[in-house]
């Protein structure tokens, strides 16, 4: 049998009364419940902030707990002031506002309006920018301490080889011998912190540290390169530009900073990798012309050569190889029984 069109649309409509009836049973307990917040405040839903505002205060005026004196209407009056003041936080904020607005319209995504309503309320209060700002300082701090602790280990390691301690102590001769001359009651300790003081001074004064260890600058730590990052980039677009004016298209032969540049770049190292190299070792790629790529694969591969013949030679190496020949890589054995 076949039902007629009208019981079709009777369902439906029934079912679909049923939904929005269920949805509102399943609201309860967010923005206002199951009181509208425009009629909490007497307001329409086109109503301006300062007619929403205006109409709170009339009535939080009125509902007051304090103008009360029973108990009964007190108690009346706190739930009461409770309601409006919770339309009013809603209806203040334009993202809530629009979210409750979106909720009354769509009554049955309900789901999407809880996870809209918890989400705002539980998501931090603060403001995105301190918490990146208070994220890039710390880093920043850390960045600094570290490459100051790194810079002190190398100091000290400095004041402990002979070769650099006896010239520390010989450049300070004049200094420790005065100090040791003056009629003090130092204990011995006291003299040898007070040596070890000149030491370090004098070694930090002349001991160009470069690389990973080099002294720290402030204008290393992030703060400072995100805040000149604009001129960085220029600069590089600069250099990279001027690169190709002089040396792609006008054909000039490369400086000496360029040919370093180059070679840093076929050994594929860092900045401060480079230049903690010695400057005997720099001034020895460029007398053997290794910017040009062709001498510096040449050069690579003898270096390589040279480091497998040494790696040989190393008896330690010999009896690993010797092990692994035997035994096989990760090879677990077991004795027969």
């Amino acid at each position: 049998m076949i039902l007629p069109l009208k019981y079709f649309l009777y369902i439906f409509l029934t079912c679909q009364f049923a939904l929005v009836s269920s949805h509102d049973h399943l609201l309860e307990g967010i923005y206002c419940g199951k009181v509208n917040c425009y009629d909490v405040l007497g307001v329409s839903r086109e109503a301006t902030k300062n007619e929403i505002a205006k109409n709170y205060r009339q009535l939080a005026r009125k509902h007051h707990p304090d103008l009360h004196r029973t108990e009964e209407s007190k108690k009346e009056a706190e739930e009461k002031f409770k309601e409006i003041a919770t339309a009013y936080e809603i209806l203040r904020d334009d993202e809530e506002r629009a979210d409750y607005d979106y909720m009354l319209d769509n009554p049955q995504e309900y789901y999407a309006h809880y996870y809209r309503y918890y989400r705002r309320r539980m998501a931090p209060k603060v403001d995105v920018r301190i918490v990146i700002s208070v994220t890039i300082t710390i880093i920043s701090l850390i960045q600094y301490y570290s490459a100051w602790s790194k810079y002190d280990t190398a100091i000290k390691y400095f004041m402990t080889v002979p070769k650099y301690r006896n010239k520390a102590l010989e450049i300070a001769k004049a200094e420790i011998k005065d100090q040791q001359g003056k009629k003090n009651k130092k204990s011995k300790a006291e003299q040898k912190e007070e040596q070890d003081r000149i030491i370090r001074r004098v070694i930090e004064d002349n001991m160009d540290i470069k690389g990973a260890y080099a002294k720290p600058e402030i204008v290393d730590i992030l703060w400072v390169q995100l805040i000149i990052l604009p001129y960085t980039i220029t600069y590089y677009i600069y250099w990279y530009l001027r690169w190709i004016w002089k040396f792609t298209i006008l054909k000039q032969p490369y400086g000496e900073e360029e040919k370093l540049y180059l070679i840093r770049k076929y050994m594929k190292l860092g900045k401060h990798q480079f230049n903690a190299l010695d400057d005997k070792e720099k001034r020895e790629f460029l007398e053997e012309e290794l910017w040009i790529k062709e001498n510096f694969k040449v050069w690579k591969e003898i270096k390589d050569e040279e480091a497998k013949k040494a790696l040989a030679e190393n008896n330690k190496y010999k009896q690993y190889r010797r092990y692994i020949k035997q035994h096989g890589v990760g090879r677990m054995t077991f004795d027969d029984s």
